[in-house]
Formats: structure tokens, C-alpha cells, sequence
């Protein structure tokens, strides 16, 4: 059961901001930790911000015991009615830098408010002035975060985190999307085509190629989520990368599946090869943009290893 914060006495109230500081400290000792790999220089900005906490606390407790004692309540935000649940970020999240700053305004904004109430409602002077330095302080340090994040992220540091994210995006769902695409828009190319040439049916070929297109994509999902657990790759939690390898191997089958719901099996076939030829094409571009492959040859690779299935799907079928 919450209690409001205007049934707060003194003595809660430290209590309440000697807690808050601690898990604030807490926090950005996960965000430092979590960024400390790949972003350095803005682990650096929590690391300080974290040394901070620790000195309000410090404060709040010096006070704390000069008027109440040892002994402190452990009263908590969500024991109080009014605060926003905030996000743990120890159980392995992967954080961007972006991410991690906004958080911490958020925080400091929030603070800076509970502090300003708080100050309004003790009647205790040195309670009051505390308090009310500790709200000056969390305005301040939304003003100077940008600043201090400026300073310490210079140019350089700014530059290699952006490449950090870059390459981390490539590693985490570039590669497992188009591993899934190629695997997709190729592999379903044969048993496709081959269904359609045997059979002559758009019905059929469409229904061999839904079947082809779900089966792939489950299969190379479990493939990729099973292979690497990412712990020393760094490329993320395997369950996302599963997903989105079995979702893109998926659409890669169904984009020249779906030509096949047109009735008319010849009119049906030729826009689905037309589908694959863009297919192919959209797979060269990707991996020209993010693997950096040049383009040709890129094209060259794909294109000839998907005409080579095709060719074999429609020789197959018309056996």
C-alpha cells in the first residue's frame, strides 16, 4: 500500500531522499557499467554523475542521523504515491549512449521536483536548506549535463561512439536480416518454381511457397538464435537476432510467393521473376551499404547463386 507524499514527516521524507539517492547512484552505475565496452567516454559522464549521488547521500545521512539517529526507515518511491517507475538496466539490456542520456534528464528533473516539495513541506531550517540546496544542485546538473557530456564527449569520442553504434547495429540485425533475406529469397526459389512448372497451378505453386517461405524462417531463426549466445561476440541477445533472421528468411520467400494468388499461372510466374530479379538486387544493395562489398561484385554473387536455383527449380518441375 503507497502513502501520499503530504502524509510524509521529516523523518520519512530524509529517509525517502537518502533511498532515492542511493538507487539513483545505483542506476547510473548500471548505465556506466553497461556502456563501459563500447562507450567509454559517456560511461565516464555516469561514472561521475554516480560519485555525485554518492555525496548528496552522504549529506542527507550526516543530517539524517544529527536528528533522527541510526536508524533509517527504508522507505522507497514506489512505497509513495506520485513517482514514475524507472528502468533497471542490470539484466544484460544493450543500451545506446542516446538512450542512457535521456534517462538521466528524466532523472535529475524528477529529483530536482521531489526535492523542491519536500523543502516546501519540512518545517525543520537545516532541513529545509538542505533540501533546498540538494534542488538547486539537480536543477544545475540538468543545465550542465549537456555540457558536461559535451566536454567529455569532444568531437573525437562523439565520432567513434557513432562508429560503435554503427558497427553494433550491423553485428545485432543487419547481418542476422540479411543472412535471412539471402536464405529467404533464394532457397524458396527451387521448390517454388518447381511446384509451379509441375503442376502449371498458381493455387499450388502459392501454397508450396507459403510452406517453404514459414518452414525456412523458423528453421533459420532457431539456427541463428542457437549458434551464439552473444557474450563474446557482442552481437546481442540470440533470441532478437533469431527473430529477426526467421522473420526476414520468411518475407524473403513470401515477397515472390504472394505474384501466385493471380489466378493466371503465366501472368502469376512472370511477375514473380520479376519480383526475384528486384529481390536479388535490393540483397546486393544492403550488403554494398552495410558489409561493404562493392556493389558489382555483390551482384554478381547473388544474382548468379539465385539464377543457378531458379534454373534448377524450373528443370525439376518440368521433369
Amino acid at each position: 500500500m503507497t502513502r501520499a507524499f503530504s502524509d510524509l514527516s521529516d523523518r520519512e521524507i530524509l529517509a525517502l531522499a537518502i533511498s532515492q539517492e542511493e538507487e539513483d547512484g545505483r542506476i547510473y552505475s548500471d548505465l556506466a557499467e553497461a556502456l563501459k565496452d563500447n562507450y567509454p567516454a559517456t560511461a565516464d559522464i555516469f561514472r561521475k554523475m554516480r560519485d555525485e549521488e554518492s555525496g548528496h547521500r552522504h549529506q542527507l545521512l550526516s543530517l539524517y542521523q544529527n536528528r533522527f539517529g541510526d536508524h533509517i526507515p527504508l522507505i522507497r518511491r514506489q512505497d509513495v504515491k506520485g513517482f514514475v517507475d524507472r528502468r533497471n538496466f542490470w539484466m544484460g539490456e544493450i543500451i545506446h549512449p542516446e538512450t542512457a542520456r535521456r534517462q538521466a534528464e528524466l532523472m535529475e528533473f524528477e529529483t530536482r521536483r521531489f526535492y523542491e516539495t519536500a523543502a516546501r513541506k519540512t518545517t525543520d531550517a537545516r532541513t529545509r536548506q538542505l533540501l533546498g540546496d540538494l534542488a538547486a544542485t539537480e536543477e544545475g546538473h540538468q543545465h550542465a549535463f549537456a555540457t558536461t557530456a559535451n566536454e567529455v564527449l569532444d568531437a573525437g569520442a562523439l565520432g567513434e561512439e557513432e562508429r560503435t553504434r554503427k558497427r553494433l547495429f550491423v553485428l545485432q540485425v543487419v547481418q542476422p536480416g540479411l543472412a535471412g533475406l539471402m536464405d529467404g529469397s533464394v532457397s524458396t526459389l527451387a521448390p517454388i518454381f518447381a511446384a509451379a512448372f509441375a503442376t502449371h497451378s498458381s493455387h499450388n505453386a502459392m501454397l508450396v511457397g507459403l510452406a517453404a517461405s514459414v518452414g525456412a524462417g523458423i528453421s533459420m531463426g532457431f539456427a541463428e538464435a542457437l549458434s551464439d549466445d552473444g557474450s563474446l561476440s557482442g552481437r546481442g541477445r540470440p533470441y532478437v537476432r533469431g527473430m529477426v533472421c526467421g522473420l526476414m528468411t520468411t518475407l524473403g520467400g513470401i515477397f515472390h510467393t504472394l505474384p501466385y494468388l493471380i489466378p493466371s499461372f503465366y501472368l502469376a510466374t512472370t511477375i514473380a521473376v520479376a519480383v526475384v530479379v528486384v529481390e536479388l538486387f535490393v540483397i546486393a544493395w544492403i550488403r554494398k551499404r552495410y558489409m561493404d562489398t562493392p556493389f558489382l561484385a555483390a551482384a554478381f554473387q547473388v544474382v548468379v547463386g539465385g539464377l543457378l536455383v531458379f534454373l534448377a527449380g524450373i528443370l525439376i518441375g518440368s521433369a
